[in-house]
């Protein structure tokens, strides 16, 4: 047999399609010498499987911690925003709906600042603080977004109806719509010193999901909800 241009290719190739080949020489699985990844120590084949199978268990082991851990993130999201929901839902007085929504989110997130902005209102809510000071490239703008908008200050005008505007390094904007018609009739603010808490990159389906809770909270205000 010319054993020549054989290569390790072709060997593992023979040793992967003849599995009864370490069945009829089973002596080489205990001969057979490896340098352990954890020293310079010589170890058996079957030592080396064995380490290996240690090593896929232990990143298994890992990555259900890790599952297990993303899985109490999300149920702790989840009842805190059932707790906000329901707080929306138990408030009986539609001018006190803006001042729930942002209190509770910023209790229940730990959101720095917010704020709500609302046109379009009944004439009896008309000269309420949220019914103010909304321009209308403001709501146009609001409008033309299809998500919520994820990034950093760029001076956008909603900053100005935060607490404190000048701390705000980044800010989410997430427009207020009725199912039955296009235009938003309000923005809802959230604005952080951190310049990571939102980001272009950030995913928006949270946003979307408050956005559509606290527009259904808010139609009760609107002159033809």
């Amino acid at each position: 047999m010319n054993v020549q241009g054989i290569t390790e290719e072709d060997i593992a190739n023979y040793l992967a399609n003849t599995p009864g080949f370490f069945e009829r020489h089973a002596e080489l699985l205990a001969s057979i010498q490896l340098t352990s990844p954890h020293g310079h120590r010589a170890v058996s084949l079957q030592e080396r499987q064995m380490e290996m199978l240690r090593e896929k268990i232990k990143g298994l082991e890992l990555k259900i911690v890790e599952m297990i851990r993303h899985g109490q993130e999300n149920t702790a999201i989840a009842d805190r925003l059932h707790r906000w929901t329901r707080s929306i839902m138990l408030t009986t007085d539609p001018v006190r709906i803006p001042e729930v929504i942002v209190e509770e989110l910023k209790s229940q997130f730990l959101i720095p600042q917010a704020a709500i902005r609302v046109w379009g209102v009944a004439p009896q809510y008309a000269d309420r603080e949220f019914a103010q000071g909304v321009k209308d490239d403001t709501k146009s703008f609001v409008t033309s977004l299809t998500l919520p908008y994820c990034g950093i200050n760029s001076g956008f005008e909603p900053v100005s109806w935060l607490a404190d505007p000048g701390t705000v390094m980044s800010l989410a904007l997430v427009p207020l719509r009725h199912p039955s018609v296009p235009a938003a009739f309000g923005l809802l603010v959230l604005g952080s010193p951190d310049p990571t808490r939102y980001t272009a990159d950030m995913g928006t389906d949270f946003l979307v999901r408050v956005g559509e809770l606290a527009s259904a909270g808010l139609s009760r205000l609107l002159a033809q909800a």
